[in-house]
């Protein structure tokens, strides 16, 4: 797997200086520190807001996290492609079935560390049901689920306590529901606090 930003010494440095001047003048702060578990599925919801990339990343530089996150495959197109993928990108292609949840099991399984992050709503626009790929890619590899947030009416990020998958979806999934209950997206007009998931 290609080398992040968050694995180059000396520009990581210089982003995480960035990230923290940014935050403090910005006024976002990090309520807790990320996970110390080795390998987790990152659930990052509501994602309503473009402005939820660049605040997420700058709370891991200062927050000292490392998380790889999947974005349609047309972000990775020309130029930007080597940029977003150093930025710890993973292309997926929405448009077909390719077994991604069998590949990305395989992906966890592969690295003794690493933090997956997936939005399940898998868009910014306003959602009724969560896709479910997240959830089965933490129950094949025996990894747990963390919930991540921006709250932006408190202007803080953080994590919730860690979830390991059962089996029992519906019991699972609605332990990740009533703790996003109180967290208050950029848009909240998009976001649907009681969603559903879909059997995917």
């Amino acid at each position: 797997m290609q080398r992040t930003v968050f694995e180059t010494p000396i520009l990581r440095h210089l982003f995480v200086l960035v990230s923290r001047v940014g935050l403090w003048l910005s006024g976002w702060k990090l309520d807790n520190p990320f996970p110390a578990h080795q390998k987790y599925v990152l659930v990052v919801a509501p994602h309503t807001s473009n402005w939820d990339f660049p605040i997420g990343l700058a709370l891991c530089f200062a927050g000292g996290g490392k998380p790889r996150w999947l974005g349609k495959h047309s972000l990775f197109k020309g130029p930007a492609g080597p940029v977003m993928r150093w930025l710890g990108g993973i292309p997926v292609k929405r448009d077909r079935a390719y077994n991604l949840v069998e590949q990305l099991v395989e992906t966890v399984a592969r690295y003794p560390q690493l933090t997956l992050a997936i939005t399940p709503e898998g868009t910014r626009g306003v959602v009724q049901t969560w896709k479910t790929g997240f959830y089965h890619v933490a129950l094949g590899a025996a990894v747990p689920m963390v919930p991540a947030y921006l709250d932006y009416r408190r202007k803080r990020g953080g994590f919730g306590p860690a979830i390991m998958p059962s089996g029992n979806m519906d019991q699972d999934l609605e332990q990740l529901r009533a703790f996003y209950r109180s967290i208050t997206p950029k848009r909240a007009e998009n976001w649907q606090a009681e969603w559903q998931w879909r059997r995917d």
